[in-house]
């Protein structure tokens, strides 16, 4: 635990960044304090947002005094009043963010900006993929990632200089995050169980309770509306429970626009829809994502009253990228651009200002470091203004009230992007997707007399075929719970047309893999499969190896285990232009497990780089002869 001595210590070591300036008691004279959070946040006089303002391809260069100088009377000028960062130690802007505050206040008494200050938690040995034991025959458990341990010297710096920040800041500093998506599982090269973000805390409540840090500050872990119990039941821990009860304030992350392509239940053109013009139908499509949105918030609140629990919650963090060039673009989801934007941020603010609750949107400026490698990548373009000095449509209307005169970035002045024409904007407005004329992403055909767990005693388990139809008259049965196509880590896209074909598109990075997942508690239990054999078509690229075949266990779990075989250049087994039929024995197959426990259905896995390459599959089912 850090104590008083051990804070002023590290305040002397960040003294090139701020000076501590601390009384004895170790905060900031009460008068100085201003406003607390439980009357800022969930207050809509106070719009929150993210902020970054990185305008380089790596944080590594960080923005000047005058550039956040710049922003900060940008920001005010759009209402904000209340910021939330992600690091403290790791970075020195955050530091340079909070003197450049404290230089506006003391310019102007009346200048208001407020931080929720956001600390980088992560795993033992995080971003390692470890290193293969030749003499034990079997990886090296310190080189890899541990997911029940924390980063200890990362953790503890960042918290300790979170507080010195707040000690030091105490009128703009209102709230601290543990973590940032710190928690969700898919997060797998750094992520921590809830235990870890507990320990911290606790450790900041107990020094709200001893004098160590201002009691009306707020403490939060911001994270994925499923870290929070609001999806899955594999994250409602007795952990996480705990977690619940200790922090302030719940900060739930809901990404519709992601979701857009990755779960598109919500998304597209409804079938009743299809005659309206062009912006009526996508603003009706965007009221669902919100809708979308809210019923993920609804998902943590129903949760968080079955632990008998009273808990603010707050949308920690959600947006919408103006431009992709790959999923969510022309030729994906078609969710990117301005006018939805600013749909959303309408729509989205109507809703939690509503609801009495913040909502920290991201984020106010483009940023191009967390996707350096794709200028077109939307992870580039959820700013509403560009790095061009561009205000996104979102900010038209405020920009043609003068908002923005007199005001620069980066010494240049604002402008409106697509020259302010109106019409050249709405043109390239892309027309969400018509629902009946969508590709697919689940399998949605189930035998609903049949129970997850209990073994499938069909001849033939279809999973997906253009002839072979289960019925009472023949032996065959299909998936007893939906069967979802789930790209790993956003390394392809993959759908199935109408036509049962699963057509998947790599995309570049080091390797790539999807599955075809059972969406339900306990896998598909396939026992009596285990001499049988695994049937597919499959077309494609013929210079891509990569393995196929079928996934038990889950991999954060510890139990996951590949049964494959290898497809591609030098195998015996060959893809080319043309569909070829292969029967899989599933004993060649098994590489030790019961199938008890069939997780993916059908799973391909590649630690090859192939990029933009296709793969399509077809009539995929199992026989027990």
């Amino acid at each position: 635990m850090t104590t008083f001595f051990q804070t002023i210590a590290l305040c002397i070591t960040l003294s090139v960044l701020f000076a501590c300036g601390l009384p004895d008691n170790g905060i900031a004279d009460n008068n100085l304090h201003g406003p607390a959070a439980a009357e800022i946040l969930g207050n809509p006089e106070y719009p929150a947002f993210s902020y970054g303002g990185y305008r380089g391809k790596s944080r590594d260069i960080a923005p000047t005094h005058e550039q956040l100088t710049e922003d900060l009377k940008i920001l005010s000028a759009m209402g904000v009043k209340v910021l939330r960062t992600y690091n403290t130690s790791q970075y020195p802007q955050v530091a340079s963010l909070l003197k450049a505050i404290k230089d506006l206040k003391n310019q102007d008494p009346d200048f208001e900006m407020y931080l929720m200050i956001g600390t980088w938690i992560e795993a033992h040995n995080a971003w390692k993929s470890g290193v293969w034991d030749e003499e034990k025959n079997a990886w090296d458990s310190d080189t890899l990632t541990d997911h029940n341990r924390g980063n200890s010297d990362n953790n503890s710096r960042e918290i300790d200089t979170a507080v010195a920040m707040a000690n030091q800041y105490p009128d703009i500093v209102k709230a601290i995050a543990v973590g940032n998506e710190a928690m969700v599982q898919w997060a797998v090269n750094y992520f921590v169980y809830p235990k870890i973000i507990l320990k911290w805390v606790n450790h900041l409540q107990g020094l709200k309770a001893s004098g160590g840090l201002h009691p009306d500050i707020w403490i939060t872990s911001s994270d994925n509306y499923e870290s929070w119990g609001g999806g899955a039941k594999v994250y409602q821990t007795d952990d996480l429970a705990a977690l619940i009860k200790a922090v302030d304030f719940v900060s739930v992350h809901t990404y519709p626009f992601h979701d857009s392509f990755y779960n598109q239940d919500f998304w597209g053109v409804l079938a009743d829809e299809e005659q309206l013009s062009k912006q009526e139908m996508t603003k009706a499509a965007m009221a669902r994502a919100v809708d979308y949105a809210a019923s993920q918030y609804q998902g943590v609140a129903d949760y968080i009253e079955s632990l008998g629990l009273d808990k603010p919650i707050h949308i920690g963090e959600t947006g919408w990228a103006s431009n992709d060039s790959a999923a969510y673009g022309a030729k994906g989801s078609k969710a990117a651009d301005e006018y939805k934007e600013k749909l959303f941020y309408n729509y989205m603010r109507d809703w939690t200002d509503g609801a009495g609750m913040s909502l920290f949107f991201f984020e106010a400026f483009d940023e191009q470091w967390k996707d350096s490698g794709d200028a077109g990548g939307s992870e580039n373009h959820f700013g509403l203004i560009n790095l061009n000095n561009e205000v996104k449509y979102t900010l038209w209307d405020l920009f043609d009230k003068g908002g923005f005169d007199g005001l620069t970035r980066n010494g240049k002045p604002l402008v409106k992007s697509y020259a302010g024409d109106e019409a050249k904007l709405l043109s390239e407005v892309l027309n969400p997707p018509f629902k009946s004329r969508m590709a697919v992403r689940k399998i949605t055909t189930i035998n609903s007399a049949a129970v997850p767990g209990e073994a499938v005693t069909a001849d033939r388990y279809i999973v997906v075929h253009e002839s072979m139809q289960p019925s009472a008259n023949n032996n065959m049965t299909y998936p007893s719970a939906m069967l979802k196509l789930i790209p790993w880590e956003g390394t392809v896209s993959v759908e199935m047309s109408q036509q049962g074909v699963v057509g998947i598109t790599t995309r570049a990075g080091d390797w790539w893999g999807t599955s075809l997942e059972f969406q339900a508690e306990v896998g598909e239990n396939l026992e009596n499969f285990k001499s049988g054999y695994l049937h597919f078509e499959v077309k494609g690229a013929s210079d891509v190896g990569f393995n196929i075949g079928f996934q038990t266990g889950r991999f954060l779990d510890g139990d996951q285990i590949n049964s494959f075989a290898a497809f591609g250049p030098g195998t015996a087994n060959q893809v080319t232009d043309n569909w070829v039929s292969y029967k899989l024995s599933v004993e060649d197959l098994n590489a030790g497990t019961d199938l008890k426990d069939v997780t993916g259905v059908l799973s391909l896995l590649s630690p090859n780089r192939a990029e933009n390459k296709q793969i399509y599959l077809r009539n995929i089912y199992y026989s027990r002869n």
